[in-house]
């Protein structure tokens, strides 16, 4: 195999896993409530491993369930990158609003359940019919409905897939379809058909396949995958005297240098097909794919060569610990260190809101932030809206000065407002990059 053999690949069919929630907790399936393990470890496997969608489905039989289930639904959307899909449980048009303001890019409704159609032209009307989905297991629903589903829903989840050729004869409405058995021949017959966006089910559920390996096999069979394609061949970059490149491997997420090794061609390959971080071992002379022993896997987010193509950046998702120490990064031996202020803004941000919140939890005599938490969301409201006309009047000085100084004080009062509220900036931040 060599740099050649990846093909450029178009995004296009997608691989789909759904989490099952009960009283806030992951479990197996629809009928087996045994766990499935923690929730969002589970969520982040995912997240991390290639999957294009997340169905989370909500198994609730009580409104208590049902909040507690959307809030756990919310707890990972603030966590997760890819689209979360969330379904179960939803019988009018609050339910549909609440978990699209948990931040679920889509919402599955249930084609079985009477008044099914009702409150998807409610929903569509209201949030648009690319948020809506509906799973079904008959054709029945499909051959009643035909006429009235492409302008409600965005797309089929198809429960079963012996309906596939009928549903395709009524209705051009892209399916996901869902298939409970690992195999390769029928996961490329179905993802050749020209009305099929992806799959689900439980073959793609289990968490011991390679995804990234289940893409790449099925993009060398022709079907169109979201997988890695890379901009840069092996053969771009330049090689140190020992035919390898040196590699920097950072955090994805806070930029933290975690490691450094080295790749030849073939760990190279093996991390862009695999989507985890393979060296090459210099000391035991082989491939080296890291975490295969301690299962602290490096999930690949993006790879760039440096402009003499000589080195290369690795942005990853560390699972557990990147050192053999045990340090989450091999860079902890202190050689000289000075103090500086950090003006990244989200950083300021967070460190500004955990001061606030330290004050929530440990109370301090004198101050001010435990001054409004004693007095209550009124006041705090209150102040805010205080604060916000003071922005007002500044802004129509021509001096900035002043007007950077009640944005300040602004920004601290909405900071009490969302530690109060339980609200993160990381919250704020997410809800922002899907608009």
């Amino acid at each position: 195999m060599d740099s050649q053999t990846i093909e450029n690949q178009v995004e296009d069919k997608n691989l789909v896993a759904t989490i099952y929630i009960k009283n806030g907790k992951a479990v197996k399936s629809r009928t087996d409530m045994s766990p499935a393990g923690e929730l969002l470890e589970l969520a982040m496997l995912y997240n991390d491993s290639g999957i294009d969608k997340i169905m989370v489905l909500d198994l609730s039989d009580s409104d208590d369930e049902h909040e507690r289930n959307i809030r756990a639904i919310r707890g990972l959307n603030r966590n997760l990158e890819v689209k979360v899909c969330a379904g179960g449980n939803i019988s009018r048009l609050e339910d549909i609003k609440k978990l699209l303001y948990a931040g679920c890019a889509q919402i599955i409704l249930n084609g079985s359940k009477p008044g099914t159609m009702d409150l998807a032209a409610e929903g569509s009307e209201r949030f648009g019919k690319d948020r809506l989905l509906v799973s079904v297991d008959t054709v029945d629903f499909i051959f009643k409905n035909r006429e009235k589903m492409e302008a409600i829903f965005h797309e089929v989840i198809l429960m079963n897939p012996k309906l596939l050729d009928a549903v395709a004869n009524i209705s051009s409405l892209p399916c996901i379809v869902a298939q409970d058995v690992f195999d390769m021949d029928e996961f490329e017959r179905i993802m050749k058909c020209e009305n099929v966006r992806g799959l689900c089910g439980a073959a793609i559920n289990e968490t011991k396949d390679d995804i990234m390996k289940l893409k790449y096999e099925l993009a060398m069979r022709d079907v169109k995958m979201d997988n890695f394609n890379p901009e840069l061949n092996w053969s771009d970059m330049k090689l140190n005297s020992d035919g390898l490149v040196p590699v920097v491997t950072q955090d994805y997420k806070t930029n933290q240098v975690l490691m450094v090794a080295y790749m030849n061609e073939e760990s190279f390959l093996h991390t862009i097909i695999s989507g985890k971080m393979t060296y090459y071992s210099r000391s035991r002379q082989k491939l080296w794919l890291k975490g295969e022993e301690s299962g602290h896997f490096q999930y690949v987010k993006s790879l760039t060569a440096d402009c003499d193509y000589d080195t290369i950046l690795a942005k990853v998702s560390q699972v557990g610990n990147a050192c053999h120490t045990g340090a989450y990064s091999c860079f902890f031996n202190t050689i000289v260190a000075k103090d500086y202020v950090d003006k990244n803004p989200l950083k300021i941000f967070e460190s500004l809101y955990n001061v606030v919140l330290d004050r929530k939890e440990n109370p301090k005599a004198g101050s001010y932030t435990n001054y409004l938490f004693d007095k209550g969301i009124d006041k705090m409201l209150k102040k805010l809206g205080e604060e916000s006309t003071e922005v007002v009047i500044a802004a129509k000085n021509p001096d900035t000065d002043e007007l950077k100084y009640e944005m300040c004080d602004y920004l601290y009062h909405l900071t009490v407002l969302m530690v109060e509220k339980g609200i993160t900036w990381e919250d704020i931040v997410s809800e922002l990059s899907q608009r």
